[in-house]
């Protein structure tokens, strides 16, 4: 059709479950000739198998990725990428999660019939209508989120070759609060919370969270927590007031929101905002060469009527414990017998807040991208550099 847009809107579509053969992600809309490698994605993917309070599976999987399309020669194709995760310990479970058919009377292993208080268990039991609770914790379980990580590492390696920089840590685990550091670079911020155990920007706190995590181990428990992503380098006016859904601040709280256990997104001062005057709230404008416009303080974190403003994006998540409790399981019902009965326990992680605040980061930086090619023609990467590079010289002497 005439005038219509060819170039595809930057999304992706992952599949696969926690004890299958693999997860896959297919990533579509990423401009053609982005320099990148495999090891640009194994590296999101390793940390996100890192941070202190991890359970046993990180023991098992090795999270590598393997390309299967899109990328040739190190650079991107312009047409889809896909990208596969093995799941190591799919060699234990082929009884159990092969796609192939068994007979009526086979007797399954593990098959799950109490469903887990806070789990997607019951309502997807409900809505599906499955009898084994597996086939929803299966796909419901976190370890999709390494499928999306690698999507998000797609997205960041964009995002860095056009000077955006992004990075994620933890703020909060069980009560116990990180102190701000505001006067650290991103790289800094990068940097620091790669070598923390538990993924924090102050050191004071570390030892703390991790007897607060031990003290959950040792009782059968788990913790929550906040996590915090900080983007720099997104110009303004990334995003649109026009639509609800063009909002991009709406749409990084959706996809913070998405993330398995979080139950709730602020941006720059957040809740604090309802305690506070108007007047100590708002970010005034100033201008000058070098910058351009900019706030001088950020409170609204980046963002002003869904569109960037410019200045540092800083959106926080928090997430709740972990819902698979090893010595405390909490009531339930059998879904088979209507009996009143403890709840299932899978393998879990007492605290996966450090490894959640990676997840986070990634699927800040997709939407992001996403909302970056949107704006600007992005069929080829040198041409979404230069535009960018030329709207950036445009609003600053706008």
């Amino acid at each position: 059709m005439l005038g219509k847009k060819e170039n595809a809107t930057l999304r992706y579509l992952t599949a696969g479950e926690s004890h299958g053969k693999q997860l896959t992600t297919i990533v579509e809309g990423v401009p053609s000739n982005l320099p990148i490698t495999k090891e640009d994605i194994n590296h999101s993917l390793l940390r996100r198998q890192q941070g202190y309070g991890r359970g046993k599976r990180m023991q098992i999987e090795k999270d590598l990725v393997e390309v299967t399309g899109g990328i040739r020669h190190g650079y991107t194709l312009g047409s889809p990428i896909s990208l596969v995760i093995n799941n190591d310990d799919y060699k234990h479970w082929t009884d159990i999660m092969g796609e192939d058919p068994i007979a009526e009377d086979t007797k399954l292993r593990r098959v799950v019939t109490r469903p887990r208080p806070g789990h997607a268990d019951l309502n997807g039991a409900l809505k599906y209508g499955h009898r084994d609770i597996r086939n929803i914790l299966e796909r419901s379980s976190a370890r999709e989120t390494a499928a999306r990580v690698a999507a998000g590492a797609v997205a960041k390696k964009l995002l860095r070759e056009l000077g955006i920089e992004v990075a994620g840590y933890v703020k909060e685990i069980g009560g116990i609060i990180a102190e701000e550091k505001d006067g650290l670079s991103i790289k800094e911020r990068q940097e620091i919370a790669q070598n923390s155990p538990v993924m924090v920007l102050d050191s004071s706190a570390e030892k703390e969270m991790m007897a607060k995590i031990d003290l959950a181990k040792s009782e059968g428990d788990t913790l929550g927590g906040v996590c915090e992503v900080y983007v720099e380098g997104v110009p303004a006016g990334v995003g649109s007031y026009v639509h609800y859904d063009r909002k991009l601040d709406a749409r990084i709280a959706g996809s913070v929101a998405s993330i398995n256990a979080f139950k709730g997104v602020e941006f720059g001062i957040g809740f604090q905002a309802a305690k506070i005057f108007g007047s100590e709230n708002h970010d005034e404008i100033a201008w000058n060469e070098e910058r351009g416009y900019y706030r001088t303080s950020n409170r609204l974190g980046g963002f002003e009527g869904g569109m960037t403003t410019g200045m540092p994006i800083v959106v926080r998540g928090v997430m709740k414990p972990i819902p698979t409790l090893m010595k405390k399981p909490l009531q339930s019902v059998d879904i088979d017998t209507k009996e009143q009965i403890t709840a299932t326990i899978e393998r879990s992680d007492p605290c996966a807040v450090p490894a959640a605040s990676v997840v986070m980061e990634h699927v800040v930086a997709f939407e992001i991208a996403k909302a970056i090619t949107e704006q600007f023609p992005h069929d080829q990467f040198p041409k979404l550099k230069e535009a960018i590079d030329q709207y950036r010289d445009e609003i600053r002497w706008f």
